[in-house]
């Protein structure tokens, strides 16, 4: 073997146990012959006739001084039983009892790499893709706003990983963690429950199929029950941020499902989102978030953020979009809002002087951002009592 090769072999030894590796052989044709516990395994492969059937020790006692090495010659023996290098024996064995997730840029590269930026960005992305998955799967009347259940929390502390990538492209691995086996059911009727990792795993599958099919032929009943898809604003606006590079020419997603647990209905095979997908994804994306955040009669008052000065109105009257930060809910809102003549003006004074504005109109969400539509009623009452005025100070911009 290469020093490159038993280099490979000695980098997986350290991201894996010897019950992950016992695992793998249960789940692969190899019967367990002997074992002195907490010290050694040995293992048969059932594929081979009783004489020529090779065999391999698996070390356990991870204290002992010659442990790593050991460990690193199973490992070597069982890519060479299995005819896999390394990284394939790695992948093998994680997904004895872990779900792999498989998000592949397909883009002209030079030399294998990407940018920094757009690998940081599309991290955050997959991020955001689990978190909504993990929330739709805990609770599939989440608004996947604000407070998440204390399952995702979890799940995505401790049990989704990102693993090493793959070749071919560019191929990020994302890692989810079954944990250990499930107990046997009490009767014969009774099933184990399903490890919520793999709850979360089948819900991101089925909510990018689903997201691809709308972009392809636009099904409304979809949408009068999106979680029962897997689908929510979130997931869609994830694949958005994700896809944002211009040269990039598709996104393909696809799983490898553990092989501990049943094999699911879904994810079955590479979901593929091209340029002609892609610029589909912000009208599923307003439909689904319309559909979390209906329009609602809001009242807000809050302060002024920001002001944006547009084209005066036909009038000659001013006209601005203001930014104001409110509580609608219990949640603080950055609402845009069209104003225009005396409403605009009044806006510039509670921006100026730091008071609170007022403003009544239809709350929605869309092109990702809060805004406030239909009838803009401003509530100035407070403002003309401060400033002793009927008219605001308009020349004080």
């Amino acid at each position: 073997m290469s020093r490159s090769a038993f280099d490979s072999y000695r980098e997986i030894a350290s991201a894996l146990t010897p019950p992950a590796v016992s695992q793998f052989l249960a789940s692969h044709d190899w019967e367990l012959e002997q074992k002195h516990p907490e010290v050694r395994e040995v293992w048969r492969y059932r594929s081979a006739s009783l004489a020529t059937a090779p065999r391999v020790m698996v070390p356990l006692a991870t204290d002992f001084a010659d442990f790593t090495p050991r460990f690193v010659d199973t490992l070597e023996s069982l890519g060479h039983i299995h005819d896999w290098d390394a990284g394939q024996l790695l992948e093998h064995i994680i997904a004895t009892r872990a779900d792999l997730f498989f998000v592949r840029l397909d883009q002209e590269m030079i030399d294998g790499t990407i940018p920094f930026q757009q690998a940081e960005k599309t991290l955050q992305a997959i991020l955001k893709l689990m978190k909504s998955a993990a929330t739709t799967a805990a609770d599939p009347n989440h608004p996947n706003k604000g407070r998440r259940p204390t399952a995702v929390n979890e799940f995505l502390e401790e049990d989704v990983r990102l693993g090493h990538t793959k070749r071919g492209s560019f191929v990020f691995t994302v890692v989810s963690r079954l944990g250990e086996t499930n107990p046997q059911p009490v009767d014969g009727h009774e099933q184990p429950a399903m490890p919520f990792p793999r709850q979360v795993m089948e819900t991101l599958a089925r909510g990018l199929e689903t997201a691809k099919l709308l972009t392809q032929s636009w099904d409304q009943e979809a949408l009068s029950s999106p979680s029962s898809r897997g689908l929510s604003a979130g997931l869609v606006e994830s694949l958005e941020e994700m896809s944002q590079p211009q040269h990039l020419r598709s996104l393909e997603f696809s799983f490898e499902w553990a092989a501990a647990e049943r094999r699911p209905d879904v994810g079955l095979a590479t979901i593929t989102l091209d340029r002609d997908t892609i610029v589909e994804l912000p009208r599923v994306r307003e439909q689904l978030a319309r559909r979390e955040e209906p329009v609602r009669r809001e009242r807000l008052a809050g302060l002024v953020k920001s002001l944006t000065r547009e084209d005066s109105t036909s009038n000659g009257g001013e006209a601005g979009t203001a930014i104001i930060a409110a509580e609608v809910n219990r949640k603080t809102l950055r609402v845009h809002v069209p104003l225009t003549g005396s409403d605009h003006n009044w806006a510039i004074m509670a921006y100026e002087r730091q008071l609170p504005f007022t403003v009544t109109g239809d709350l929605s969400y869309e092109r990702r951002a809060w805004r406030l539509t239909g009838r803009i009623e401003v509530d100035s009452s407070f403002l003309r009592h401060l400033s002793g005025s009927e008219n605001p100070d308009s020349g004080s911009s």
